[in-house]
């Protein structure tokens, strides 16, 4: 009698599962694999190769409990010919910087440029994140900066006045909004716009604020190399030596080599500071000279990154 009654209960629990709908079994099934997909959903990586392009900030930031070692050089102008080797010869200016990932959107730095003598400090922060679902679209960055200038004034000083009567007239601030999309494996294209901002100017009639839209581009050609390019055009008329000014433009080339990335390009900035390049970039791609013939004013120029992991936590970018 018990094998009877078990026989029966077994028969009537397939009977129950046998009146669920496979339809809706299925829709159930899809659901929850499509949650499962959504908590899986990733950010995605690499869309520039370092924290800067050539001189323009990218989207990226340092990974988290990463340092990053940053050797930026520009040589003098190549129209200066032959006799000082193309500008190899010539001045140049030289900037070393340090990036630390406080986590994986979230990063602060420091820099010393030669020109100008200035120190910075700065913060660099993911607002969104690209998704590779496209959930969302694109990366939005923000960069923001403090510049303090050791430089003398020399001639003011001859004249009988000092142009840095008090420490916060040395100061100067950077801002730049990052929106960017890496479109595929190969391209990645961001939007710069720049807010720069001197607590005092050279000329009673310059404007203490700068403002700026820039892009900059990266082709991925082998799995080590890729091309890029960043333009920047000033927004409004801050100086009355506006025209002998002009927008900051380069083209070079990213070399992946392990830990390090190398850097060569081709740029008419000398300064490697947004407050130097964006206002004051006295070099002119399109520069003629005497005789009529094209005497551009770029320089020749590198970059040298070398990230260095500082946990096991740390991620590189």
């Amino acid at each position: 009698m018990k094998k009877i009654i078990a026989l029966l209960l077994v028969l009537c629990s397939c009977g129950l599962y046998a009146q669920v709908d496979p339809m809706q079994a299925m829709a159930d099934s899809m659901a929850k694999a499509d949650s499962l997909a959504a908590l899986k959903h990733d950010y995605v990586h690499a869309s520039f190769k370092g924290t800067r392009l050539i001189n323009f900030p990218t989207l990226e930031t340092v990974g988290k409990n990463c340092l990053d070692f940053r050797i930026q050089h520009r040589f003098g102008e190549f129209s200066s010919g032959s006799y000082n080797a193309w500008g190899l010869d010539g001045g140049a200016c030289i900037r070393l910087s340090l990036d630390y990932g406080i986590n994986d959107w979230l990063a602060v730095g420091i820099g010393r440029t030669s020109i100008d003598k200035l120190a910075d400090a700065s913060f660099k922060a993911k607002i969104l994140r690209q998704k590779t679902d496209n959930s969302i679209p694109v990366t939005v960055t923000w960069s923001s900066g403090i510049n303090y200038t050791f430089m003398k004034d020399n001639a003011g000083i001859a004249a009988g006045y000092d142009k840095y009567h008090y420490p916060l007239d040395r100061i100067s601030y950077t801002n730049c909004l990052i929106i960017g999309r890496k479109f595929n494996n190969r391209l990645s294209i961001e939007f710069n716009g720049f807010w720069v901002h001197y607590n005092i100017v050279d000329h009673y009639t310059d404007k203490n604020d700068i403002f700026a839209a820039g892009l900059s581009a990266r082709y991925k050609v082998t799995n080590h190399m890729a091309i890029t390019a960043e333009y920047a055009h000033r927004l409004n008329k801050y100086s009355d030596l506006y025209d002998t000014y002009h927008d900051p433009f380069g083209i070079g080339i990213d070399l992946e080599t392990g830990g390090h990335v190398f850097q060569m390009h081709f740029t008419n900035q000398f300064g490697m500071n947004e407050a130097e390049y964006i206002p004051y970039t006295t070099s002119d791609w399109l520069a003629t000279n005497s005789k009529g013939m094209w005497a551009p004013g770029f320089r020749l120029g590198f970059n040298i990154s070398r990230v260095f992991v500082l946990s096991k936590e740390g991620n590189g970018w």
